[in-house]
């Protein structure tokens, strides 16, 4: 399968000094103009971060659209939408809708979530697990009737007053092809086994919620393989799609070494929900380094899709130049080649 790039961004935006990125207005017109950038540069994906309670990008449907009708070709997605805050069949409508103005661009990331400034922040949207059930649970409760709708389910009953009869209905509109397009963002193995067997693409990003004390990319490549083992094993048909995340930071002048030159060159262990965690190393330094170290990151080279984090408080044209600079020197030696 062909190797494809995106970019990732977290739609940071804060008031203060050397931000670009200073209000929301901000950070949703600059990701526009950077998908925009993107795409003309040839890199093939825009994804956006989904977070809530935050100075960040939170409701990524218009955006989706917003970035759809601007651009052409580029894939546009998410990385990734937390279920527990999401009303399946509304959203169900929004993603066709986006979908269809994108003409069959949309790659949605969803998943269960992740920690959030909020406690139990899905409450306050009026999403309470019931009685027996994790928030996690309904996290996958709700992917699995999204996943219905907008595959066709009948959803509601039609009323015989106002069509004459009694039918399901399916939400409409329907976007055909999406239900290929959905991925699980999973933190392990087993979870990537899960993702498998739903049928789904497998998100991996630069943290894993496990630590076998080998280093990230052996352990997020041992995470793909079992997933791809797990699709052959459920029969499914279709290919799936793999992607992994990276944060690669080519560094050119005084202005990347200030902001970028003491970032870590190795994995880091920590504890995240109660357990140990493994984050990915940044990747940081001249551009035929770079180039050099990404070829030999195992997960890398197993999936087939990277997604590049961004600095978005650095601004479009900081951004556009940093992808420009990867897209020239760095990606290429990954087996990637530009789309034109």
């Amino acid at each position: 399968m062909k190797k494809r790039v995106g970019f990732l961004s977290f739609g940071h935006w804060q008031a203060v000094p050397g931000s670009q990125t200073r209000t929301g207005a901000d950070a949703l017109l600059q990701s526009i103009e950077l998908a925009v950038a993107a795409e003309e540069i040839g890199i093939d994906g825009a994804y956006v971060r989904v977070h809530h309670f935050a100075r960040q990008l939170a409701a990524p449907f218009p955006l989706l659209a917003a970035i759809g009708a601007r651009t052409s070709r580029i894939e546009i997605g998410t990385g990734v939408i937390d279920m527990r805050y999401e009303n399946p069949l509304y959203m169900a409508e929004e993603a066709a809708s986006a979908d269809l103005i994108a003409g069959g661009r949309l790659q949605l990331g969803i998943s269960r979530g992740s920690p959030e400034p909020a406690q139990r922040g899905y409450e306050a949207f009026g999403h309470v697990p019931p009685e027996g059930m994790t928030d996690a649970d309904m996290a996958r409760a709700h992917a699995e009737l999204f996943r219905a709708a907008i595959a066709g389910a009948g959803i509601a009953t039609s009323d015989p007053k106002m069509t004459g009869q009694e039918v399901p209905l399916p939400i409409q509109p329907q976007s055909p092809g999406l239900p290929e397009r959905i991925w699980w963002g999973s933190g392990t193995r087993a979870t990537a086994e899960w993702t498998a067997q739903q049928g789904m693409n497998l998100m991996s990003s630069t943290l894993l919620t496990e630590d076998t004390g080998v280093p990230f990319d052996e352990l997020q490549t041992e995470q793909i393989q079992r997933f791809r083992s797990a699709w052959a094993e459920a029969g499914w048909e279709r290919e799936p799609r793999v992607s992994v995340s990276r944060s690669v930071i080519p560094l050119l002048d005084d202005r990347d070494r200030m902001y970028f030159g003491d970032r870590s060159g190795e994995d880091q262990v920590g504890f995240l929900d109660g357990g140990l965690a493994r984050f990915g190393k940044s990747y940081v330094g001249a551009p035929d380094v770079l180039a050099e170290e990404l070829a030999q990151d195992r997960a890398v080279r197993e999936a087939d899709t990277l997604l590049l984090t961004v600095p978005n408080q650095l601004g479009v044209d900081y951004n556009a130049r940093l992808l420009a600079t990867l897209a020239e020197h760095v990606l290429p030696a990954i087996g990637w080649e530009p789309h034109r």
